[in-house]
């Protein structure tokens, strides 16, 4: 004998023999009275469950109600469908597979549920299994389906659905029954998400359910066009889907809105979220960008889909997937790249900072086809702005005047400059009047504000109060780099080109 071989023939036997030990523990585990996982199995399947294969379908932490709402359909049809649970903490560690092979001296016990968000309101929820096995017949053959759910504290960050049956034919047609039903069943499907970070580890956590905002076209002030150009492209191209496909026609599409802080671009997308309602839709930003490619596959299942991803500068150059990594916006521009052209998903990004992604774009063209400028509010779009959120508190001439005081400010400025008149008055125990507008307009452009300004979008740079102007736009009004403007088909809005090395390619 090879003596390199001893260690690993001396692991193997030690192996073997914990196994035994292991069996022989959980064959006398008490019972209680009550049946064994073992006899409940072997009835119901008619043989020896530890001579089955079992197949799993892994379930991630968003798609486990949509999971549990599967199974109890297909289990429903069955009218001697039951449910049975597992007794003692080794469920926690066990899966269907362990339970058949090491575990049939356990007894049957609870069935462990937990309830789960469906929706944005507070009584938008599901009991959900979380550890149990169903037993009925599936095309007329008995099957036992474990649920697994996910348990951080004990290293699962997702779930499972593990099905046993005689035929293991029958198995996997019931998975692939299970995963149509979820895409068809699915809570996600025209609701409002993002997903949330796993405080016990790097992995999802799960989906956070987001109220549909309700925004009208009339409470958003762009310059002219500019509304209508970014609809037409998010919601108009879907409308149009059938002519488009009939034609040849991609619908997956992209848009860039672009600007300084505080100009509008979330409330652009507030818009466009407001008037698709029946619309899926995924937010990410900042860190959670980094699950851009689950994102893709809520909104590739689930289509129509929006899948928004703001601020997207803040991860030009995060290398967030280890060293030598692609930074993390290439892994969102691929995402884009990776649906199917006649996918109706639309992704929207946002950035207050151009420049940061322009050399990206540039490098992997064709995933974003409009990029629309979201800029300061001109004189006529501050008067706008100061008769939407104070043309019932404050006349014309004082809203006239403020407006041309506050140039160069955003229209998150205004809306807070709103606010602090409404709350001079209310200190000064008086209703709101135009006094009241100009002194807090006094305030929030003296010296001793500065920083506030800033925080609330207002650039200390050249062009406004205070020198303020965008940050990152030409003379054309386009990002810097970004030169030719051009209509994108007919009654479209107008694409941006990047200038490169040969002829201009689109963003």
């Amino acid at each position: 004998m090879n003596p390199s071989d001893r260690p690993r023939l001396a692991s193997d036997e030690l192996m073997r023999d914990f196994h035994s030990v292991l069996r022989r523990v959980l064959d006398e585990v008490p019972q209680g009275g009550g049946p064994r996982i073992v006899d409940v199995l072997s009835e119901h399947l008619g043989t020896e469950p530890h001579l089955l294969a079992v197949v799993t379908l892994p379930v991630q932490p968003h798609r486990l109600v949509d999971a549990d709402i599967a199974m109890a359909e297909l289990s429903s049809v069955d009218p001697e469908a039951s449910i049975v649970g597992i007794a003692g903490d080794a469920r926690h560690h066990m899966s269907l597979g362990d339970l058949v092979q090491h575990g049939m001296g356990l007894p049957v016990g609870q069935v462990d549920y937990d309830r789960m968000p469906t929706g944005p309101g507070k009584e938008d929820r599901r009991q959900v299994v979380t550890s149990g096995i169903r037993l009925f017949h599936f095309e007329g053959e008995p099957v036992a389906v474990r649920h697994l759910g996910m348990n951080p504290q004990f290293g699962r960050e997702s779930g499972a659905i593990e099905v046993i049956a005689r035929d293991r034919g029958v198995s996997d047609a019931l998975i692939a029954r299970a995963q149509e039903l979820m895409d068809l069943r699915s809570v996600i499907r025209g609701r409002v998400v993002t997903f949330g970070t796993d405080p016990y580890g790097h992995g999802m956590a799960g989906i956070t359910f987001v109220a549909r905002p309700t925004v009208d076209a009339e409470s958003v002030v762009l310059p002219d066009g500019v509304l209508d150009r970014v609809a037409n492209h998010v919601i108009g191209m879907g409308e149009q889907r059938e002519r488009l496909q009939a034609h040849g026609q991609h619908l997956k599409r992209g848009v860039l809105l672009y600007g300084p802080p505080g100009t509008g671009k979330t409330h652009t997308v507030r818009y466009l979220l407001s008037a698709t309602p029946d619309t899926t839709a995924v937010l990410l930003s900042g860190g959670s960008l980094r699950f851009i490619h689950d994102a893709a596959k809520v909104a590739r299942a689930h289509q129509p889909a929006i899948v928004v991803l703001e601020d997207c500068d803040l991860v030009a150059e995060d290398r967030s997937f280890g060293p030598g990594a692609s930074p993390l916006l290439f892994e969102v521009l691929d995402a884009l790249d990776g649906l199917d052209a006649d996918a109706d998903v639309a992704f929207v990004l946002t950035t207050n900072r151009v420049e940061d992604l322009e050399v990206a774009l540039a490098q992997r063209p064709g995933r974003v086809d409009l990029a629309a400028e979201i800029p300061l509010p001109d004189g006529d779009g501050r008067r706008e702005l100061l008769h939407l959120y104070g043309g019932h508190l404050f006349g014309s001439e004082a809203i006239s005047a403020a407006a041309a005081r506050a140039e160069g400010t955003t229209a998150s400025f205004t809306k807070e400059l709103v606010r602090r008149a409404v709350l001079a008055a209310a200190i000064a125990d008086e209703p709101p009047a135009d006094d009241h507008l100009g002194a807090a307009l006094d305030e929030l452009l003296s010296d001793s504000h500065r920083l506030t300004r800033s925080l609330l979008g207002v650039d200390a740079g050249e062009g406004g109060p205070d020198g303020a102007g965008p940050d990152g736009v030409g003379p054309d009004g386009f990002p810097r780099g970004f030169q030719q403007v051009h209509r994108h088909g007919r009654g479209g809005g107008f694409v941006a080109y990047a200038p490169g090395s040969g002829p201009a390619r689109p963003v």
